[in-house]
C-alpha cells in the first residue's frame, strides 16, 4: 500500500499570522500529484489553523472562516482517499468532523500507529487554554510586526520541547516510539515538530513528516509492500 502523509499546513485566514505560504492553485496541484500515486493521503494534524485568531477560544468560528478561505482545498480533503487525524492547532476538528486523534493501520505484517503528536507536551495536556492563549497572543505579536520577538518566543518553546533531529537527543521521538511500543505499533508515524524525520529506535521506526507550511512541499512517502519509507522535500 502506498501512503502519502502530510502535516502542519497551518491553513488560516489570510492575514498577517497566516503561515500556509502556499498559492492554492499550486497546493491544489500538488494534491493532485498525490493522489495520483498514492492510495491514501493521511492528514496528520495542524492541517488548519484555529488558535491565531483576534480572540482566544473561537476555534469553531476560525475553523469555519479558514475553509472560507481556502474553499477549494477544504472540499478536496474531503475526498474518501483522505484521512484526517487532527491536531493541537485543529483539535475542534475532533468535535466539527469527528477526526480522531490517532489512527492505526494493520497492512504486510506490520502495525502502523498516526497521531500528530502534541501529546508528547505536558503542558498541552495540563494547561492547554493556557497553551491557547498564548497562541493567541503570539498572533497578535505577529499582527503589530514584531517578528524578532515572535522568532526569539518560539525559540524558547522549541527549546523547551527537546526537539532535535538525533534520535538520542530528542525526546519527542524517545516519547512517540514508548507510545508505539504500548499500542504494539512497528512503525509510528508523527508531526507537530514540523521537522522531518526517519529514524530507527530498535526494532521500532519513527517518521515524522514535517510540515507544509511557509511555502514548503514537505510529505512522507510510505511503501508498505516493500518496506520503503522516506521523506521528500519536492514532487
Amino acid at each position: 500500500m502506498n501512503i502519502a502523509v502530510i502535516s502542519d499546513l497551518h491553513l488560516g485566514s489570510e492575514d498577517l499570522t497566516d503561515s500556509f505560504g502556499h498559492d492554492d492553485g499550486e497546493f491544489l496541484r500538488f494534491l493532485s500529484f498525490l493522489e495520483r500515486n498514492f492510495e491514501r493521503i493521511v492528514l496528520l494534524g495542524d492541517i488548519w489553523e484555529t488558535l491565531d485568531s483576534r480572540c482566544p477560544w473561537v476555534a469553531r468560528r476560525a475553523l469555519a472562516q479558514a475553509r472560507e478561505r481556502h474553499p477549494e482545498i477544504a472540499r478536496r480533503f474531503r475526498r474518501p482517499s483522505y484521512t484526517y487525524i487532527h491536531g493541537n492547532h485543529d483539535l475542534i476538528a475532533e468535535q466539527v468532523d469527528g477526526a480522531p486523534e490517532r489512527w492505526s493501520l494493520d497492512v504486510h505484517g506490520k502495525r502502523f500507529l498516526f497521531m500528530h503528536g502534541h501529546g508528547h507536551d505536558r503542558l498541552i495536556r495540563v494547561a492547554r487554554h493556557i497553551v491557547e492563549l498564548g497562541v493567541c497572543i503570539g498572533g497578535w505579536i505577529r499582527r503589530a510586526g514584531c517578528h524578532g520577538l515572535y522568532q526569539r518566543l518560539d525559540a524558547l518553546d522549541q527549546a523547551r520541547s527537546v526537539i532535535s533531529a538525533e534520535p538520542g537527543r530528542c525526546s519527542f521521538q524517545a516519547w512517540a516510539v514508548g507510545v508505539a511500543s504500548r499500542a504494539d505499533a512497528d512503525v509510528v508515524v508523527t508531526g507537530h515538530t514540523h521537522v522531518p524525520n526517519a529514524s530507527e529506535h530498535g526494532s521500532r521506526l519513527y517518521l515524522n513528516s514535517g510540515s507544509c507550511s511557509r511555502g514548503r512541499f514537505t510529505y512522507l512517502a510510505l511503501e508498505t509492500r516493500s518496506d520503503v519509507y522516506g521523506v521528500h522535500h519536492a514532487w
